[in-house]
């Protein structure tokens, strides 16, 4: 109920009202039954966007930080993330990506939607990323279809460090669905999760046109001078 009531009553209209964002390929989205989105990752505000713009609900994993700030402030994050279906998982510690495996395999067993961003972070500028191999795993677990996003200007009205948008249109385009059931039984094989891995981000840059760079975005962020003190 707070989902739909964030979604149609209250942040919804007033986003769509002030950024005006538009959708292609809508109907590739399912009516029902499970299903990955797997997006590129531009901003904080694609969270926002993508799922405002489908017809059904959908949950993203977000890092459990965001559910536990203190005051107005970390109230007014909390329930922004409920609002936008994100789900807490704890990214810290050896077992991490085991938990966050798990997290997205009940969402998936429920019949809903999971969004993911196979890049695993923001892209620092603009280009696509090599993507992690826990979203084919996840793929493969679950027996569920791919379907490739792509966000397009999120960056624009949101960049790294903003944290205030400014207006703009923005816009999502929606692939066709990715079949990877001839891989079923092999999600054990690391060669096998890199290749469908490697065949979605084909998908997105293809979709995007995006120029594509076959290294990790947090290898590239890492490798970016820290910003100069204020």
């Amino acid at each position: 109920m707070f989902y739909w009531l964030m979604k149609y009553i209250v942040i919804g209209p007033l986003v769509k009202a002030i950024f005006r964002p538009w959708i292609v390929g809508r109907r590739n989205v399912p009516s029902e039954g499970a299903a990955i989105l797997a997006s590129n990752h531009l901003s904080v505000s694609d969270s926002i966007f993508l799922p405002l713009m489908i017809d059904r609900p959908m949950s993203f994993l977000a890092k459990s930080d965001y559910f536990t700030g203190k005051g107005l402030r970390g109230w007014a994050t909390r329930m922004f993330m409920k609002a936008t279906g994100q789900i807490p998982i704890d990214r810290t510690g050896g077992k991490a990506s085991e938990a966050s495996l798990n997290t997205g395999l009940q969402v998936l067993g429920r019949g809903d939607l999971l969004g993911i961003y196979p890049e695993g972070t923001r892209s620092p500028d603009g280009k696509l990323y090599r993507g992690r191999t826990g979203l084919a795993r996840m793929a493969l677990e679950a027996h569920v279809p791919v379907i490739p996003v792509v966000m397009v200007d999120t960056d624009v009205i949101m960049p790294i460090g903003r944290s205030i948008p400014r207006v703009g249109r923005v816009g999502v385009v929606i692939g066709e669905p990715l079949d990877f059931s001839r891989f079923a039984g092999m999600e054990g094989d690391r060669y096998i999760l890199r290749s469908v891995t490697d065949e979605i981000m084909v998908a997105l840059q293809r979709l995007g046109e995006q120029t594509y760079d076959d290294v990790y975005a947090s290898t590239v962020k890492n490798r970016m001078p820290a910003s100069p003190a204020p």
